[in-house]
């Protein structure tokens, strides 16, 4: 054991004598549910949350919050016509745009057609035309993508390059998109983003290159995967899980207790379901929303999971209001699993009723006491300031709100916050991700002389404080040296023009503006070496949701970026990268069959099937009310490669054994050893992976040992463990037990 985590350990032994609380055979109490008063004070806060967020929902105002499209339309609708013909272009223009971001697409594309003919006889600036053309061309894009993808979505739909099960069978939009693109290039020879899209749409139609003149002809070279990986396969239609929304969370976990894993899926919109898809065994899903309780409990752009109870089942956060300011002034929701599925709204209870917006928290016991705490990175900008939130864990069913006297109570612009212990001090500390403004990394110090834990801000220092515009983050041991390394992905692009532009010229080699990622490698000094060139992802991406996990269980973590913003337009590639051991990271997107184009938002990693590999869930739609898509599934198709799977429960610890590091050393043919590493949590700020560990062997031969630092203090060292196989390790037991469990196929799949 470290020096750092035997302090800390002796520290926590002495506070569990002193209140009789935890012993080697005594698990850590959990939250009490037996009490008929609490119920119904719980079932009493459930329906005012449902009400609560009916009435927000209800109350959204048209002309302040640009989300909310088909409102804006109506009260767009109900303005008089402008006196000034050139207003009244732009009033109509403005119009037009408004259908098509909510859904009217065909409504909208007569509008426009009418505004360009206008714009071409009328005199108009060519700037103007250009703007209308554009709009139009879009317009018919995305009828394709309705038409097709949508209506029609099949395991091909919007993977890219476009291959032949995904090609248009209604042809009329690609094809009117194509001849306006072509319009666009005539005029603007340098427009990327026309560029982009103009061999994005000949690609519909199967007519790329042949379609797209040689200068503007973007080659599938220019595309080719730099390693190789089996295809994956999108199951989520034969598996019931390919339900249609906006953006969203994803959390990837046994909701139910049947050994099975679950998903839910949120989608942002505040008239939006939280969804629940229970497992049924044998490879397809059942939506389980409304007998789960979750009926009214709406919106919601992100997902973390936890046991904050320490009662053996995971619960979920949901967080709400991000991106929009004096409107996204929503409450999050705190939902507490009764361990059969059935979720109730906890949140005034639990003291964490607030109005914030936000879309981003992260669970760690910051202070040893076996509970887990929450924070909460809240959005600030301009004249609209929310200070983020630190709730401590009273270990009673609530919480208490301590950031300032911890040293968290900071404004920002928070798109990230993820924890992790970068010093292996047995302490976790924080990582948060700003928009338009440093990272900060805070050092958990433990506690003063008065008893209360405390941060302190080393960005700077540490070397961690780019990318300036960063959106998603995640602590992991990608090199498996024993100290958690640190990703942070950028996201800002040139707004001007469109991110799909930027994606363009980096696919081409070309000058670009947008922010590039960062991997930084933990020097194991308390400073990090950025290593984002060496590790071949200086690229743009331009990541929303992502997530990380082993594709094909060689012990090196991988990792699947959900990409994309707003904008229509915005029809580039979700990427992945396969580790290459530790040195850098090969972009597998095309081979691997993971190049959706829609937007990548909640991702989660988790054997589904349990046959012993990772399979990837993600949410696929986007911000705007039109902009809607269904959420996927890729289905591993396995390699030969070991596996082992560990369900971890702590009992000085918290339930879930959140923060808890492993070390699987493994034995090989020639009598050497390696060591893979791992953190136990839900992965990156924007998804939720299972918490049970899956870890890959690659070819090793035998599991030596598996050691586990628990996040209690305790450090514990299990052998026995066999290959290809799921265990159950608790905190203070010598053996593992093993747990029989039955794969099945996705879908009837295989």
């Amino acid at each position: 054991m470290a020096p750092g985590r035997a302090l800390r350990f002796g520290v926590m032994l002495l506070l569990c004598v002193a209140t009789a609380g935890c012993g080697p055979d005594r698990a850590r109490g959990s939250v009490a549910d037996g009490d008929p008063a609490d119920a119904d004070a719980d079932a009493a806060g459930h329906r005012r949350m449902v009400q609560r967020l009916e009435d927000l929902a209800l109350a959204a105002n048209p002309a302040t919050n640009g989300f909310v499209n088909a409102e804006r339309v109506r009260w767009m609708e109900g303005d008089p016509p402008a006196a000034n013909p050139v207003e009244q272009f732009r009033q109509r223009g403005r119009l037009a745009h408004e259908r098509v971001l909510a859904g009217d697409t065909e409504r909208a594309i007569p509008e426009l057609e009418a505004l360009l003919r206008e714009a071409e006889s009328g005199g108009y600036p060519a700037t103007i035309l250009q703007t209308v053309r554009h709009e139009l061309a879009v317009a018919w894009l995305r009828l394709a993508e309705e038409q097709n993808c949508v209506a029609h979505h099949d395991a091909d739909s919007c993977l890219f390059p476009i291959r032949a099960g995904g090609q248009h069978v209604a042809q009329r939009g690609s094809r009117e998109a194509l001849e306006q693109y072509a319009a666009l290039l005539q005029q603007s020879p340098g427009d990327l983003s026309a560029r982009w899209l103009i061999n994005l749409a000949a690609m519909t139609l199967g007519e790329h290159p042949a379609a797209v003149p040689e200068r503007w002809r973007i080659p599938l070279t220019a595309f080719e995967s730099e390693d190789t990986v089996p295809r994956f396969r999108d199951v989520a239609p034969a598996a019931g899980l390919d339900a249609v929304a906006l953006s969203g969370g994803a959390a990837m976990e046994d909701l139910d207790g049947d050994g099975d894993l679950d998903v839910v899926a949120s989608s942002w919109g505040l008239a939006d379901p939280l969804r629940l898809f229970l497992s049924n065994g044998d490879g397809t899903f059942a939506e389980r929303t409304v007998e789960a309780g979750l009926e009214g409990v709406r919106g919601g752009l992100n997902l973390v999971h936890a046991d904050y109870d320490n009662d053996g089942d995971v619960d979920l956060y949901v967080l709400r209001g991000a991106w929009l300011g004096k409107d996204g002034r929503f409450p999050n929701s705190l939902l507490r699993n009764d361990g059969e599925g059935r979720f109730v709204d906890v949140t005034e209870r639990a003291g964490l009723l607030a109005f914030h917006p936000t879309q981003t928290a992260a669970w760690a016991d910051y202070d040893g006491d076996g509970w887990l705490d929450l924070f909460v990175g809240n959005e600030s900008s301009g004249d609209e300031l929310h200070r983020c939130e630190l709730f401590r864990n009273l270990g009673d069913g609530s919480f208490e709100e301590v950031a300032r006297e911890s040293g968290l109570g900071l404004f920002g612009f928070v798109k990230a916050a993820v924890w992790g212990d970068v010093d292996n001090d047995g302490r976790p500390d924080l990582y948060l991700s700003r928009l338009r403004e440093p990272n900060l990394l805070f050092r958990n110090e433990g506690p003063d002389a008065a008893g209360r834990v405390r941060f302190r801000e080393t960005a700077a220092a540490a070397g961690v404080s780019e990318p300036l515009n960063s959106f998603p983050a995640w602590f992991w041991d990608y090199d498996n040296d024993g100290w958690l390394d640190l990703f942070v992905s950028g996201y800002m692009a040139a707004w001007n023009e469109g991110s799909i532009g930027e994606v363009a010229a980096d696919y081409l080699g070309l000058a670009v503006r947008a922010e590039r990622p960062r991997l930084y490698r933990n020097r194991g000094d308390g400073s990090f070496e950025d290593v984002t060139r060496a590790a071949g992802l200086w690229r743009v991406l331009l990541t929303m949701g992502c997530n990380y996990g082993d594709l094909d269980n060689d012990g090196w973590v991988d990792m699947y970026l959900g990409t994309g913003e707003p904008d229509l337009r915005a029809l580039m590639p979700n990427r992945m990268f396969r580790n290459a051991r530790g040195r850098a990271f090969r972009d597998v997107t095309t081979v691997g069959g993971f190049g959706h184009l829609q937007k990548g938002h909640g991702v989660a990693f988790g054997d589904v099937d349990a046959d012993g590999d990772q399979d990837i869930f993600a949410v696929m739609g986007g911000a705007y009310e039109g902009d809607v898509y269904a959420n996927v599934l890729f289905e591993n198709p396995g390699n030969a490669n070991g596996w082992v799977t560990l369900r971890l429960e702590g009992r000085r610890s918290n339930r879930g054994a959140i923060g808890a590091r492993l070390r699987v050393v493994l034995r090989d043919g020639s009598g050497g050893t390696r060591t893979v590493h791992a953190l136990v949590g839900s992965g990156g700020s924007f998804g939720g992976s299972t918490l049970q560990q899956e870890i890959g062997l690659g070819d090793a031969t035998a599991v030596e040992r598996v050691e586990i630092d628990w996040p209690g203090g305790e450090s514990q060292r299990i052998e026995g463990i066999a290959p290809r196989a799921v265990y159950r390790i608790v905190e203070g037991e010598s053996t593992a037990t093993r747990v029989k469990v039955s794969s099945f196929a996705l879908g009837g799949s295989r």
